[in-house]
């Protein structure tokens, strides 16, 4: 099969390798659609620890399962299914065992630690892999995979928030303001300073109001959900943020929070991070999405023009997902 590997900092490369066999309780693939995440751009920048030499990134995965190996029940040869993130937990440490598995001690994400979907084929952990809802293209599926399940746990965490603020306005924005929308809340999205397509896209959306990262919104936050992956910006929405508000982190990995007086936190703002998922955020908002309904904008490229997407992605040039098709 074909597949896009990390063999060098910075990139991927076109590798051929023979097509794996799903083992005990795993199905194999066959992938249609994969997304291209921010996560991946960690992945392969190596911005996250011990990335294994040769993987193949990609864990946006929309295929049909080829095979399945034994003791699968319920994922039948020739089914939708979608990949995400978290491939895998131990089960049995204190976070399995309290519903906090996206906090295992022990887990495998889907391109990082195992292969994932830059590839013709994948196999995956059958208890982490989910049915796709009708009326997705498999492109149009593919970010709800991560876009959408990080940005419905990034939501949760944001509580009743009437005044919602999105700093970073990407593919898991650009679904999360769909979400926040339906549920009557005011959508304030912040862009890169000068943006002006990005915050047309938000506003097309139906952002009550759309700027700069450096500008001052309307109307003090109850909250803000942050997704680029810039430490400045906490303070930033900090200071945009009532008192009593919340700033979610929605992002696996951030450059540093620079120094900022303790006023921006005080009156009981709070500030915390979203770690991974669980399959519960799986279930629930793949039968959300549906109803909103959720749209996806992509943008397709072939598998081979794997770089090319992840260049975009890394300069900001992307109004809504990237998508790979094998």
């Amino acid at each position: 099969m074909r597949a896009m590997a990390t063999t060098h900092p910075g990139r991927v490369d076109p590798v051929e390798r023979a097509v794996p066999e799903p083992g005990p309780g795993e199905v194999l693939v066959r992938v249609a659609a994969c997304g291209v995440c921010r996560t991946d751009l960690h992945v392969v920048d190596r911005e996250l620890p011990g990335v294994p030499p040769g993987i193949v990134p990609g864990h946006e995965i929309v295929g049909r399962v080829a095979a399945t190996g034994r003791g699968v029940k319920g994922l039948a040869e020739g089914l939708r299914i979608g990949i995400p993130w978290l491939g895998h937990t131990c089960g049995t440490c204190r976070y399995c065992l309290n519903g906090q598995e996206n906090l295992c001690d022990a887990p495998g994400f889907t391109g990082y630690t195992r292969d994932g979907g830059y590839a013709e084929y994948a196999t995956a952990d059958a208890r982490y892999c989910f049915p796709i809802p009708d009326g997705y293209t498999d492109a149009e599926a593919a970010p709800l995979l991560c876009a959408g399940l990080i940005g419905h746990r990034s939501l949760v965490m944001a509580g009743a928030a009437e005044a919602l603020g999105i700093y970073g306005f990407g593919a898991a924005a650009h679904i999360v303001a769909q979400v926040a929308r339906s549920q009557g809340r005011r959508v304030h999205a912040f862009t890169r300073p000068g943006d002006t397509a990005a915050q047309a896209f938000a506003l097309s959306l139906g952002a009550a109001w759309a700027g700069g990262s450096d500008e001052v919104p309307p109307e003090p936050l109850d909250a803000a959900i942050l997704f680029a992956p810039v430490g400045a910006l906490v303070p930033a929405a900090l200071a945009a943020t009532r008192k009593g508000g919340t700033v979610v982190c929605g992002g696996i990995h951030m450059s540093d929070i620079p120094a900022f007086p303790y006023r921006l936190l005080w009156e009981e703002r709070v500030l915390r991070s979203v770690a991974n998922l669980t399959r519960r955020d799986a279930v629930d908002f793949l039968a959300l999405a549906p109803t909103v309904p959720v749209r996806c904008a992509v943008e397709t490229f072939p598998l081979a023009a794997a770089n090319e997407a992840l260049d975009r992605l890394r300069a900001g040039r992307l109004t809504g997902a990237a998508v790979l098709l094998p």
